[in-house]
């Protein structure tokens, strides 16, 4: 039965290999410390946080997320050890809340490997506190238990390290911290949910709705073990204890007023047929832009729980050996033969049945992309959809955009369009580094880079044909002038806001026109005099494209890029960076803010993206056009015929 616990309450432990399982309404970091018979943590090096992940019979998360399980091995534990706490931090610096009071309360499960709960806590109570000692298992005349502990710290991280004795906690703290942001800045952003008015709200999740976890679907806290046996997105599992609901959230939400599409109802035994734009919203874009996302969701928690479940069939097969092999009769002769043998088609048929249920559910989100692929609009639709051929330069802009494709390793197939919010809120780097992924090592570096450039005009384009006339100007650098052939569609279709800037004189004369429009506009907007703006200045949303940075920037242009990176989104400036970081290594930490503010794409196949559910390492493929198509020139002589039509 399981304990629900309150602050300062404790329950005995029955067994010494745990979970811990954290939900929360937002990205939350998740830590431990290791404690002596005094509760002190008598070094850094008795700290498992993101940047150190792993300890003697302890393992936390990489990364901040809504959802977390931090796996224990009491037994494995050093003996001078007698505590280990529990610790949650808000993320500093990435534009999420500050406090806890500002999100839905954290809710923490003790399990036992097989996921049965053995004690769970609500931290209710939080108001200006960005850090809290979550919960504590500690040892007790020979036996261990779990207390609820819930003290939350207003200064933050560095104040929790500090008050179990930690030297040099700040400086940690700051570390950690910086951890946590580069593995942000690799994170694909969830879509903001929206209210039935369309403005964005962060999504709250309770004790009753966990929020995502990072290795299985999310379960409410009476779930116990992962069962994966469930369709994703349109039902829910039975597990002892509870369902387990695989449902994205905006895929079943109150009815807009006009009512999506729906499919045809499912002949007995046969599953119903998908249907492009029946999740909600306001507009066919807006379901298909959530359908899309629920589709990027329920890959990523099925195959978490497949990934689960073999984890799980692998586990229970080692204890079923050691129980059996433990017994000095069995380790020899045909007793110790057949306790293999059983253990590992044990092994096997779980692995089977999960694959089984895996397959099934890929199966039916491979239907519904063969039918929302079709369906898309040009600013989500791929560059070989026919819908491009029949492009209009739309008089309003659209809520996303399409950079790419996205894959797992189960189906590599199955491809789930990677979109973004527009207006852009963060620049975007085109990686041209050779050692940015297997394919990138073996393309020679010229060849890397001009790759690069390609997908940096691509995005440049569909930015341009996206958005209504004149609204979206593009400024390109080119220092050394070597992106001639790939930016020859955008020079030659008369696109630019002007030539490609060269040189010295020319990367200083278009930074300082950026840098003058957002000082001009944020002082408009402080003064809340925005008709005072000069009558020469675009107003219009600027995307610069920089080719092979830092080569022709001085100290003056780097710290104007910088300025550019942190104060552009807001007033509508933006970067589209095409660099090798390895090239900046001489500028050091200097530039590590730039490179965590953008969006690391790659111009080849690249597994470096994580989804904001699971953190799943995502395969990204940047997009191209179709071998011997003349799509891009037709899409950007679009948008030159409909600026002279507009008269801009």
């Amino acid at each position: 039965m399981t304990a629900e616990l309150v602050r300062g309450q404790n329950h005995t432990l029955p067994q010494t290999r745990l979970e811990i399982r954290v939900s929360a309404g937002s990205p939350v970091v998740a830590g431990a410390t290791l404690g002596d018979e005094n509760g002190v943590v008598r070094g850094a090096e008795w700290i498992a946080h993101p940047g150190s992940p792993q300890l003697p019979g302890l393992e936390v998360s990489q990364q901040a997320a809504a959802g977390h399980r931090l796996a224990v091995d009491l037994e494995a534990l050093p003996e001078t050890v007698h505590r280990v706490t529990v610790l949650l931090a808000l993320p500093v610096g990435v534009g999420g809340p500050t406090r806890f009071g500002a999100t839905a309360a954290p809710f923490i499960a003790v399990t036992g490997l097989d996921g049965t709960e053995i004690a769970t806590f609500t931290l209710t109570g939080l108001d200006a506190e960005s850090a809290v000692s979550a919960l504590e298992l500690y040892r007790r005349q020979g036996a261990w238990k779990v207390r609820a502990v819930g003290q939350g710290y207003a200064a933050g991280l560095a104040e929790m390290l500090a008050d179990q004795g930690l030297a040099g906690a700040a400086e940690l703290a700051a570390s950690i911290q910086e951890a946590v942001a580069r593995s942000l800045a690799r994170s694909v952003a969830p879509p903001p949910p929206r209210t039935p008015e369309g403005d964005r709200v962060r999504q709250a999740s309770g004790p009753s709705d966990p929020g995502p976890a990072p290795a299985a679907p999310p379960q409410p806290p009476a779930a116990t073990p992962v069962q994966p046996a469930v369709d994703p997105g349109t039902a829910s599992a039975s597990a002892p204890g509870g369902p387990i609901n695989y449902a994205h959230p905006r895929r079943q939400h109150a009815a807009p007023p006009t009512p999506p599409p729906t499919a045809p109802p499912a002949q007995p035994g046969q599953a119903a047929q998908p249907v492009a734009g029946d999740a909600t919203g306001w507009s066919m874009d807006e379901r298909l832009y959530n359908q899309i996302w629920g589709m990027f969701e329920d890959l990523a928690r099925a195959a978490a729980a497949y990934r689960s479940a073999v984890d799980f069939a692998e586990s229970r097969m080692d204890q079923e050996l050691d129980r059996s092999l433990s017994d000095p009769r069995n380790r020899i002769g045909g007793a110790g033969d057949r306790a293999r043998e059983e253990a590992r088609a044990k092994r096997d048929e779980l692995t089977a049945r999960a694959r089984e249920v895996l397959d099934r559910d890929l199966a039916q989100l491979a239907a519904e992309a063969a039918v929302v692929e079709p369906a898309l609009p040009a600013a989500y639709a791929s560059w070989d959809n026919p819908v491009w051929h029949a492009h209009r330069i739309p008089m309003e802009l659209p809520m996303a955009l399409r950079l790419g494709d996205l894959h797992l390793p189960e189906r590599t197939g199955l491809r789930i369009p990677l979109l973004v919010r527009l207006p852009l809120e963060r620049g975007m780097w085109v990686d041209s580094g050779r050692t940015a992924s297997e394919a990138a090592a073996l393309i020679d570096s010229d060849r890397l880079r001009r790759l690069a450039m390609e997908t940096a005009v691509l995005h440049a384009a569909r930015l341009l044909a996206v958005y209504p006339p004149g609204e979206f100007s593009v400024h390109v650098i080119d220092p050394a002038g070597s992106a001639a052939g790939p930016l020859a569609p955008l020079v030659d279709s008369g696109v630019l806001a002007g030539p490609p800037a060269a040189g010295p004189q020319g990367v200083a004369s278009v930074l300082a026109h950026l840098t003058r429009r957002v000082d001009l506009v944020q002082m408009a907007v402080r003064a809340g005099a925005a008709d005072s703006l000069p009558p020469d200045l675009d107003t219009g949303e600027q995307l610069l494209v920089v080719n092979d940075f830092p080569h022709g920037f001085d100290d003056r242009a780097v710290t104007q890029l910088r300025y550019l990176a942190d104060e552009g989104p807001a007033v509508g400036v933006h970067l589209l960076m095409v660099a090798d970081r390895e090239d900046a290594s001489a500028y050091g930490p200097v530039l590590d803010p730039l490179w965590r503010s953008l969006l690391r794409i790659t111009p080849v196949a690249d597994s470096h993206l994580a989804d904001p559910w699971v953190g799943h390492a995502w395969t990204y493929e940047p997009p191209v056009t179709p071998p011997g198509s003349r799509v891009l020139e037709q899409v950007l002589a679009a948008v030159t015929a409909a600026r002279r039509a507009a008269g801009r």
